[in-house]
């Protein structure tokens, strides 16, 4: 049964308090996650794991506990088992995460809790975190700056040969475990379970070693892997059907797992043979929209940005708001790699409706200028618009962009570049470590949180200091 937190232990406290003192920024970030408003969003997630979660069952970590302890995590940029040891061996945070002398949930249990969290709940809780950073004047959303950056998936530098082996790994390893279940149940067994994973390791490899050869005998070895992978790829993917619909006639409950994981990835494989026969065979350049880089992260998108020694990253395109007191008010994962100047429209409608008005300064980069761009933000209200022409530029916009409030404003602008390294070093938002499309909506969004966190508690504690 899901309950709210658990009966405060004012011996500890006492304890606590006597043997160590809490940091001044911990203590305004404590105080902080005692809005019932932040409490409420993330129950609401939590009590739907199952259908009567918050009636019946033996009591569950509670709720309090769950989002303090995600906050450490991503505070800290832990990992969930350094989580658990952290909260455990330290006495200021059980009193943080109001753990007291209760047991420190298991690292598995933080983390199926975690799962439970939507992307909607983690935005509601930022927005929160927004209106919460207004009254306590930390932030008057008087200034806003905007830009992008790319998040990087935790996959392998993506090949043909690579994503083809995979593809034989998944499928054979999953047959196996089939017919340990059925034993000799479906016919032709040998055949229809033949594993191919080692010839698909080898040929792999093989390719691998060609490809650093520049000779035109290399080339042509390369050649005849690809066409010997490429049949191996498609043996396995036969394989794997007929087994699927024989298991139609089965029963299937104890092998639910083994099915869901064949009708994942079969289209998947499918989809690596196809672009392996036009990019090798057919020499076509595939576009990148239409290329799988990953079977275990299909989402995972090709991102090219002329950045020195980066040319090509592999992961999805972060948008991220960020107004005057440090605060990212809004972020977006976007499909693909779109222009720039579409995300500027989206960035002043959040914020007008975040703040009630739009903000007395927004600013971009050079990517984002568009006479459309600037007029949209006039029409709005923005008194002053920093959005710098690229290219040629006539005598009136050389002087328009001259002026001293425009340059101020350029000089405001390049902080979100240091808030955006921030976040990427310090809340883990250089490489995703969550799996999937929404596990990836989770990392972005309690990175951004966890920043917003901060910075709210460093401007309480500065205050608090006098300073």
């Amino acid at each position: 049964m899901l309950r709210d937190q658990y009966a405060v232990d004012k011996f500890f406290i006492e304890v606590c308090e006597r043997v160590t003192a809490m940091d001044a920024i911990l203590v305004q970030i404590d105080v902080l996650l005692d809005d019932m408003a932040l409490y409420q969003q993330v129950k609401g997630d939590l009590s739907q794991r199952y259908g009567k979660t918050t009636k019946t069952g033996r009591s569950s970590t509670p709720v309090e506990v769950i989002v303090r302890m995600l906050a450490v995590k991503h505070l800290y940029n832990l990992s969930y088992e350094q989580t658990e040891q952290q909260v455990r061996d330290s006495l200021v945070l059980r009193h943080f995460c109001r753990v007291y002398f209760e047991q420190v949930p298991d690292d598995t249990t933080l983390l199926r809790w975690a799962n439970q969290l939507q992307p909607e709940t983690l935005i509601a809780f930022n927005e929160r975190l927004a209106h919460l950073a207004k009254q306590l004047q930390v932030t008057r959303g008087r200034k806003l700056r905007t830009d992008g950056t790319v998040v990087e998936t935790t996959i392998a530098y993506p090949s043909d040969s690579k994503l083809l082996a995979d593809g034989v790994r998944v499928l054979g390893r999953t047959l196996k475990r089939i017919r340990t279940a059925l034993g000799e149940r479906i016919g032709n067994a040998t055949v229809l379970f033949r594993d191919r994973t080692r010839s698909a390791r080898k040929v792999a490899r093989t390719i691998t070693q060609r490809a650093r050869r520049q000779s035109q005998a290399a080339k042509a070895e390369m050649q005849q892997g690809y066409q010997q992978l490429v049949r191996v790829a498609q043996a396995t993917v036969a394989q794997a059907k007929q087994v699927l619909e024989r298991l139609t006639t089965e029963d299937v409950q104890p092998l639910l797992r083994e099915c869901h994981t064949l009708t994942t990835f079969l289209p998947r494989v499918e989809q690596v043979i196809e672009q392996t026969v036009r990019c090798v065979f057919e020499h076509e350049s595939v576009p990148a929209s239409e290329k799988l880089v990953s079977l275990f992260e299909p989402h995972t998108c090709i991102i090219r940005r002329q950045k020195a020694g980066k040319e090509t990253e592999f992961g999805r395109k972060v948008w991220l708001d960020e107004v005057d007191g440090g605060i990212v008010t809004r972020w977006s994962i976007l499909a693909g790699n779109p222009a720039d100047e579409t995300q500027w429209q989206p960035a002043l409608d959040q914020h007008c409706c975040l703040f009630g008005e739009p903000p007395h300064q927004a600013s971009g980069d050079r990517c984002l200028y568009s006479p459309t761009n600037e007029i949209n933000a006039q029409e709005q209200g923005v008194k002053r618009i920093i959005l710098p022409q690229p290219g040629y530029k006539s005598d009136a916009r050389r002087r328009h962009e001259a002026q001293s409030w425009f340059r101020r404003g350029r000089r405001f602008h390049v902080g979100v570049e240091g808030r955006i390294s921030v976040l990427k070093r310090k809340h883990g938002l250089d490489r995703c470590r969550n799996h999937g499309e929404e596990g990836f909506h989770r990392w972005i969004g309690w990175g951004v949180i966890a920043n917003n966190l901060t910075q709210i508690g460093k401007k309480l504690a500065s205050k608090a200091c006098g300073f």
